[in-house]
C-alpha cells in the first residue's frame, strides 16, 4: 500500500465492524484523557524549540530538533505579476506539473459590501470582491519561489477547497453574501457585490495567469470549508462551517468534469433521522450511513437564509455536525474534522468509509476532553508515513498536531510569532515527493516551507 496515497491501515469486518490496526481503540483511550500531555512532546519528533528562519532569521516556528524552514510568502511582498501578496493565506495544496512544483494558496478576504478596486487580480469574477488564490511555483532544492502571481481573481472569502486527481485546486466561498444589499443583525451593511457568492471554483495548477472564473453551482451555495475528491467514483465530499452543518457529497454528472453538473446530496445516518453528531459520541463506534438529496443546490433565497440548503437536508432526515472544516481523502476514505465539535466543543476527528454505490459507515476517531492535548482541529493533511497532520485554530494557542496510525498525538510546530501566537496555521499540504511540509499562517500571512527527517511517522 502506497504510503503517499493511502492513510491508516483499515478495513471492514463483519457487519459493518472495523478493524483500525489499534487506531480506533486508542482514539477511544485519547478521547476519554488516558493520555499525558507531556507525551505530546515525548513521542513522534520529540520537543519543539524555537527556530529561526533559514532565509529572513525570524523566530516563527519553534520545532522539533533537526527540523528548518524558510518564509516562501509574506502579506504585500511584491509577485512576480507585479501585483502584492493578497492578506489572510488560507487552504493550500501542492502539486507536480510540467517538472515544477507549485502551490495554490487561498486569500480568505471577506469584504462585506462590494468594494470598487478591490480585486486582487486580472480577470475577475466579481470586480467587487476581494478573494481569490495565488500560485507559487517553488524551487524543490533551495525551497525559494521561482515565480508567483494571481491565479484567480473576485471571489470572496475563500477559505479552503482541496486538490483533485487531475490536477486542479477546487477553492471554495465560505460566504453567502451577493447582489443584495443589507444590513445584518449587528447593524452592519452587508451584500452590494455585482455576482452571487457562496460558490466553488476549479483552478487548474498549470494555469499561468488568472483563470477564467466558473461557479460550480451544482456543488451548492452554502458556507463551504473544503473538499475532497474519491478518485475510484470521482465523487467530491464537501464540508460546511457553520453552526449546524451536513456533510455533502456531489455526484458528477461527467467524472473529472464538475462544470457539467451533477447532483448534491447531505449525509443521514441510516435508521436514525436528524442524527446529532455534536454531542454524546462514542469513538470507534461505526454508523450505517445512507445519502439524501438536495434538491434546489443554489437557492434564492440562500443570501438571507445561511441555512437553505441545509434545511432541505434536515428535511429529509441528514445528520447534523457542528462547523465541518478540513477534509481529505485516503485508504478509500474521507477524514474530516469538526472544529468545535463534542462534548467539549474542543473538536473530533472523524472518517467516513464508502461502502457500495450510496451507503457507507460515520467513525468518530478522535474527540478531545481537554484543550491541551487538541484545541479546534482545522486543515489536514498526510505525513510521509501515513498519519493525519492537523492545524489548530483556538484563538489561543495553536500547533501543528499529528495522529499517527496508532492513535498516538504528538506535536509538530507551534505558532510564535510575537504579537500573533493566538492566530492560526492553514493550509498545511506536503510537496508530492513529501520532503517538504507547507503550511500558512493566516495573520500576519505567511507561508512556511518546514523538512527535517520526517522518518516514517
Amino acid at each position: 500500500m502506497d504510503r503517499r496515497n493511502f492513510i491508516f491501515t483499515a478495513g471492514m469486518a463483519g457487519a459493518g465492524a472495523f478493524a483500525f490496526s489499534g487506531l480506533v481503540n486508542r482514539a477511544a483511550l485519547l478521547s476519554a484523557n488516558h493520555v499525558s500531555k507531556s507525551s505530546l512532546s515525548t513521542l513522534g519528533y520529540g520537543p519543539l524549540f524555537p527556530t529561526k528562519s533559514n532565509n529572513t532569521g525570524e523566530t516563527l516556528l519553534a520545532l522539533p530538533k533537526g527540523f528548518q524552514y524558510t518564509v516562501i510568502g509574506k502579506t504585500g511582498a511584491i509577485m512576480s505579476d507585479g501585483l502584492p501578496t493578497p492578506r489572510d493565506h488560507d487552504g493550500m495544496a501542492a502539486f507536480h506539473v510540467n517538472n515544477q512544483l507549485r502551490l495554490i494558496r487561498n486569500h480568505e478576504i471577506n469584504n462585506q459590501t462590494g468594494k470598487p478596486g478591490i480585486a486582487i487580480g486580472t480577470n475577475p469574477y466579481d470586480p467587487l470582491a476581494g478573494g481569490g488564490t495565488t500560485t507559487l511555483v517553488i524551487d524543490p532544492h533551495t525551497r525559494e519561489v521561482v515565480k508567483d502571481f494571481v491565479s484567480l481573481s473576485g471571489t470572496l472569502v475563500n477559505c479552503c477547497g482541496g486538490p483533485t486527481p487531475w490536477k486542479s485546486w477546487i477553492t471554495c466561498e465560505e460566504t453567502l453574501l451577493g447582489k443584495e444589499q443589507f444590513k445584518n443583525a449587528s447593524g452592519q451593511d452587508q451584500g452590494g457585490f455585482a455576482q452571487h457568492h457562496g460558490y466553488c471554483f476549479e483552478v487548474s495548477a498549470s494555469a499561468d495567469k488568472p483563470v477564467a472564473p466558473v461557479p460550480l453551482k451544482a456543488m451548492g451555495r452554502f458556507w463551504h470549508e473544503a473538499i475532497a475528491v474519491d478518485p475510484r467514483s470521482g465523487i467530491v465530499y464537501l464540508t460546511e462551517d457553520r453552526p449546524t452543518a451536513g456533510f455533502y457529497r456531489f455526484i458528477p454528472r461527467k467524472p473529472g468534469q464538475l462544470a457539467a453538473g451533477g447532483r448534491l446530496q447531505m449525509l443521514a445516518v441510516k435508521g436514525r433521522p436528524n442524527f446529532i453528531t455534536t454531542r454524546q459520541q462514542q469513538a470507534g463506534a461505526a454508523h450505517p450511513v445512507i445519502w439524501v438529496d438536495i434538491t434546489d443546490p443554489d437557492p434564492a433565497e440562500a443570501e438571507r437564509d445561511d441555512m437553505a440548503v441545509y434545511k432541505q437536508g434536515i428535511a429529509t432526515g441528514a445528520a447534523t455536525f457542528r462547523r465541518l472544516e478540513g477534509c481529505l481523502y485516503g485508504n478509500n476514505r474521507i477524514y474530516f474534522t469538526s472544529t468545535s465539535g463534542g462534548d467539549k466543543g474542543l473538536g473530533q476527528v472523524w472518517e467516513y468509509a464508502p461502502s457500495g454505490k450510496d451507503q457507507g459507515f460515520l467513525t468518530l476517531l478522535f474527540e478531545p476532553t481537554d484543550p491541551s492535548i487538541l484545541n479546534m482541529p482545522d486543515n489536514l493533511c498526510l505525513t510521509p508515513g501515513g498519519s493525519l497532520t492537523i492545524c489548530e485554530d483556538n484563538g489561543v494557542t495553536n500547533f501543528l498536531r499529528v495522529l499517527n496510525r496508532k492513535g498516538e498525538l504528538f506535536d509538530l510546530a507551534k505558532n510564535i510569532i510575537e504579537g500573533f501566537e493566538t492566530r492560526e496555521f492553514a493550509g498545511v499540504t506536503f510537496s508530492p515527493d513529501f520532503k517538504t511540509l507547507f503550511v500558512n499562517i493566516q495573520v500576519p500571512g505567511l507561508t512556511l516551507a518546514i523538512w527535517g527527517p520526517w522518518q516514517s511517522i
